[in-house]
């Protein structure tokens, strides 16, 4: 069956208000009439059973961020880098474990700051490592609020915890290279901290849980640099995968989907994120030959898939935008496994991209 692109703003087509992940701007786009909810086709998506077209980050899932579901900061803190705080200059902050942190607004995210080392040796960390208190951030008054006004039951509630094992190391021990000598010098303290970290991670999971009917959850730990991982496939083994797979065995016991982002070149590492059971991807197309790995591990995990020949922040015109979802489309939505984000400058493209991908992959599975 041929389904229609709705032309923008067409008066007759049913719309919603949708806004991108990063930001706080919102568009209108057309709400189209589904034959099952948003929120089962993509769990359909994210285990790979027969979706009936391809999610958009955009419109399927309802997402919050790290830091939004604080109700207060304590000391000023911050749970996370706030990204929807509008920025004229450069700011410090503190997250929830105590750690300084750089806002650089022309990059758009924050740095540890220079200089700065939570932890002074990696040794010491039961005796300096601040366990955040739940009880100080306000989580139900801020989840009341937000289940009472924003919660859509026919969406993905998405979640993203935040820092894994390795990232939270960074952060404590004030850069990579410190936190790679502890990998190489002190294996044995790292894995005890990391046990730790992890049972504070699932109490925190557990909490948002009770809080939010989540769907699915986002883990960062960013293992690489766009040549190569940060370590190597023994330190994966014997330090980092036991208890990440802990957490991911956690969270998927409860039903939820589970996301690993991890940027750089983690070529060499998929493999574990598979034995971890990641469910999906979301990976650096600039760093990683994605549509290689969807051949080669496509039946086992899926991605987060970002729109081929496509670079974020440049110019497009409509004609581009549509040949590069149905391109995206042909090359990682078989057999399912797929999400696609969708974020453009202009509010005419939004809508073009959305009509687009859910008409052409529509059509898609139905051959």
């Amino acid at each position: 069956m041929k389904y229609p692109r709705p032309a923008f703003e067409d008066a007759s087509v049913k719309r919603q208000k949708v806004t991108a992940l990063f930001s706080t701007v919102a568009n209108e786009v057309p709400k189209f009439d589904t034959p099952i909810t948003a929120k089962e086709n993509f769990i359909r998506a994210a285990k790979r059973q027969s979706p009936m077209w391809v999610p958009a980050a955009l419109t399927d899932l309802q997402s919050l961020l790290t830091h939004d579901v604080a109700g207060r900061c304590p000391n000023g803190m911050q749970m996370h880098a706030d990204i929807k705080r509008p920025a004229t200059e450069d700011y410090l902050f503190q997250d929830w474990f105590g750690t300084s942190w750089t806002w650089v607004r022309s990059a758009g995210g924050a740095m540890l700051t220079p200089g700065t080392q939570f932890v002074s040796d990696i040794c010491n960390w039961e005796k300096e490592v601040v366990w955040p208190d739940f009880a100080q951030w306000g989580f139900e008054e801020k989840a009341e609020a937000y289940m009472r006004d924003v919660y859509d039951p026919e969406k993905i509630m998405h979640y993203d915890l935040g820092r894994g094992c390795t990232e939270r190391l960074v952060s404590l021990l004030g850069g990579y290279t410190e936190s790679m000598m502890a990998l190489s010098v002190e294996p044995e303290a790292v894995k005890d901290f990391f046990e730790r970290y992890t049972d504070f991670m699932i109490s925190f999971f557990d909490k948002m849980l009770s809080l939010y009917p989540l769907d699915m959850v986002t883990l960062h730990d960013d293992w690489g640099t766009e040549r190569d991982t940060f370590f190597s496939e023994r330190m994966m083994e014997e330090l980092v995968f036991a208890p990440t797979k802990r957490l991911v065995d956690h969270i998927k016991s409860k039903g939820i989907v589970f996301e690993m982002h991890s940027c750089g070149n983690v070529t060499r590492f998929i493999p574990y994120m598979v034995d971890m059971g990641a469910d999906l991807l979301q990976i650096q197309r600039r760093a990683v030959d994605i549509p290689a790995l969807k051949a080669k591990y496509g039946d086992k995990i899926g991605f987060n898939a970002p729109l081929e020949g496509l670079v974020y922040g440049q110019q497009y015109s409509d004609e581009e935008v549509i040949e590069a979802i149905r391109k995206t489309v042909d090359i990682y939505a078989a057999g399912g496994g797929c999400y696609i984000g969708l974020n453009f400058p202009e509010p005419r493209q939004i809508w073009a991209a959305v009509s687009e991908l859910y008409a052409y992959s529509r059509e898609y599975y139905e051959e």
